[in-house]
């Protein structure tokens, strides 16, 4: 029996903020991101550039955590998928974000190359990414600073992109969605 997940996604309210920036602070999280300041997830909301959600999962649709898109009108096409944070790991759900915010990128907005980085130590989801269809183009090494129970040092940013080729030919393949 294939378990269904079913999540949904819908934009950022100002009175979604607290809960944006607590999913962002726990400590399941916090490692495998650089928080943002209040402010900046305001701007990111009132920006035309940007589009901030909330991801609201499970069959009563509650919020289940967050989604950053930035370069929604980048003339080059190139749409950045800047941020997920899921407060639930391990149960698919950062899949189905993932495709849903495929499907926006090359259907919705029109993108050529829809594009991320992760850090190394995020091997959850690197290897969702790549069973998604992204494909690693490059790292950034020892660029971000990172203090993990009380140790500190650096971790690479991995860039990985899918371009909207990839993406119909995995459409065409029965990969992704129609």
């Amino acid at each position: 029996m294939t378990l269904v997940i079913r999540a949904r996604l819908r934009p950022t309210m100002l009175s979604d903020l607290d809960f944006v920036v607590s999913v962002e602070q726990d400590g399941q999280n916090r490692p495998f991101i650089t928080p943002w300041e209040r402010t900046q997830h305001e701007g990111a909301i009132r920006f035309p550039d940007s589009r901030h959600f909330i991801v609201e999962a499970g069959p009563e649709y509650e919020r289940a955590g967050f989604v950053i898109l930035q370069g929604c009108r980048n003339p080059n096409g190139s749409v950045e998928l800047k941020r997920i944070v899921l407060q639930t790991k391990g149960q698919g759900l950062g899949r189905v974000c993932v495709g849903l915010l495929k499907k926006m990128a090359f259907k919705d907005l029109h993108a050529h190359r829809f594009w991320l980085d992760v850090k190394g130590l995020n091997t959850r989801a690197l290897a969702l990414y790549a069973s998604e269809g992204f494909v690693e183009e490059g790292r950034l090494r020892e660029s971000v600073r990172v203090n993990m129970d009380g140790a500190d040092g650096y971790d690479s940013l991995i860039v990985m992109s899918m371009l909207d080729r990839e993406f119909q030919a995995r459409v065409a393949l029965g990969e992704e969605p129609a």
